[in-house]
């Protein structure tokens, strides 16, 4: 069924085929085992960002090989942000930031659909009003100079976060990066590209499945 759903969703957009694409070449090399999940090669006290954060899975990997890890996640959905505060309440060196980061300070309306909750696509009665923070005031207020490792997660939030922090010059304080470009829209396979080819003069792709997940790492 999920195949045909995926044949049918090709026929009506042929613009998602590198989507597609990628997302297949994923499933075939079971990247999950052999990439995304591995951090194991981290410093024994990483400085991570959780950008997109929902239930804390994804910071529970880090924290399971680097258990002292100071990570900082944000989530703007006040439900989810409330359970991530829940959850690593035992846990000083995790701070929950409930709002979303982008490349200016703000605000945002965000479609209520869990970890699929975007800005893109949202339906009346199904929204939540989110404040959004500049990543160069995080930066400058948390006094951060330096991050191993950051995910972003943020349905298609990456669009305006990525380019603010390589305007900001802050993106070379992030040694490795894993984001997750979206694909909702066919004028954002150019917009991933414009974002790359500024990802190239300070980071190396490391590996790439494309509009799935991709990781990049300072030169």
């Amino acid at each position: 069924m999920a195949s045909l759903k995926r044949w049918i969703d090709l026929k009506r957009n042929p613009w998602k085929a590198p989507l597609h694409k990628g997302m297949k070449a994923w499933k075939a090399d079971k990247a999950s085992d052999s990439h995304l999940l591995q951090y194991d090669d981290l410093p024994e006290q990483p400085v991570v960002l959780d950008i997109g954060g929902y239930e804390g899975g994804w910071s529970d990997l880090v924290l399971a090989v680097r258990p002292a890890a100071i990570i900082h996640i944000f989530e703007p959905h006040p439900g989810f942000a409330k359970e991530l505060r829940r959850k690593f309440s035992a846990n000083a060196n995790i701070t929950v930031h409930e709002c979303a980061i982008g490349a200016q300070p703000g605000q945002i309306t965000l479609s209520d659909s869990a970890d699929a909750s975007s800005a893109f696509g949202a339906k009346s009665g199904q929204t939540y009003v989110a404040e959004v923070r500049s990543v160069a005031d995080f930066f400058a207020a948390s006094g951060l100079q330096s991050v191993d490792l950051a995910k972003i997660n943020i349905e298609g939030g990456e669009y305006d976060l990525l380019p603010g922090l390589i305007d900001a010059g802050l993106i070379g304080r992030i040694k490795r990066l894993q984001v997750q470009f979206h694909l909702f829209d066919p004028s954002w396979s150019a917009d991933r590209d414009a974002i790359r080819k500024q990802l190239d003069a300070t980071h190396s792709c490391a590996w790439c499945y494309t509009f799935v997940w991709e990781e990049w790492r300072l030169k």
